[in-house]
């Protein structure tokens, strides 16, 4: 385990996210639930716009437990997916 690692259980999968969100504004939003280690909304490299999901990493268990247990997430008018991120282990 190298020291950068972040624990996957604190990983959020965000989806349906408006075209206009980048990584700046989806850390924004999670923040109000406590730190966010790293925000990233993926965009297609040829096209370079919004694939509309993207990934939230929270560096406490408390933050990631509150943004999971809330029941709906807007953001600017849209209704977010948010659930565990889940990464199979590299074999």
């Amino acid at each position: 385990m190298s020291s950068g690692f972040v624990r996957s259980s604190y990983k959020l999968f965000v989806g349906n996210l408006p075209w206009t969100i980048g990584s700046k504004e989806l850390r924004t939003y999670f923040s109000k639930y406590g730190h966010v280690a790293n925000a990233e909304v993926v965009f297609d490299r040829q096209l370079g716009l919004s694939k509309h999901y993207g990934f939230v990493v929270f560096s406490q268990r408390d933050a990631f437990n509150s943004a999971s247990n809330q029941n709906t997430h807007f953001l600017e008018g849209r209704v977010l997916t948010v659930q565990q991120a889940n990464e199979s282990p590299q074999s």
